[in-house]
């Protein structure tokens, strides 16, 4: 019912900054919470952050806190994620998710996710 595509991922230095884009089709994610995790070859897959469409209410991981910043657009129905100051340890293939989740750092509490965009931090 819900199809995520993520977009934005990129080469970028260490120290510098993409933005993410997680745009969804089929319906609007206004009942949903949409998260943002990543994974890295031979890791799990990680928590990033998450954010309740209805309200807008944010949880972070520490790992990102002050650097990762979430948002939505309503008229768009696509989430956002700025990412400043970024490291090398944040190269991962970065997915976004949505559904009902209890908590929100659990991807086995997310139903639909996209398909991934690569982003790469050199240092």
């Amino acid at each position: 019912q819900v199809q995520l595509v993520e977009s934005g991922g990129g080469l970028v230095q260490a120290g510098g900054s993409l933005r993410l884009s997680c745009a969804a089709s089929g319906r609007t994610f206004s009942s949903y919470v949409i998260g943002w995790f990543r994974q890295a070859p031979g890791k799990e897959r990680e928590f990033v952050v998450a954010i309740r469409w209805s309200g807008g209410s944010t949880y972070y991981a520490d790992s990102v806190k002050g650097r990762f910043t979430i948002s939505r657009d309503n008229a768009k129905n696509t989430v956002y994620l700025q990412m400043n100051s970024l490291k090398p340890e944040d190269t991962a293939v970065y997915y976004c998710a949505a559904g009902y989740p209890r908590r929100g750092w659990s991807g086995d509490e997310y139903d639909y996710w996209g398909q991934g965009t690569q982003v790469t931090v050199s240092s």
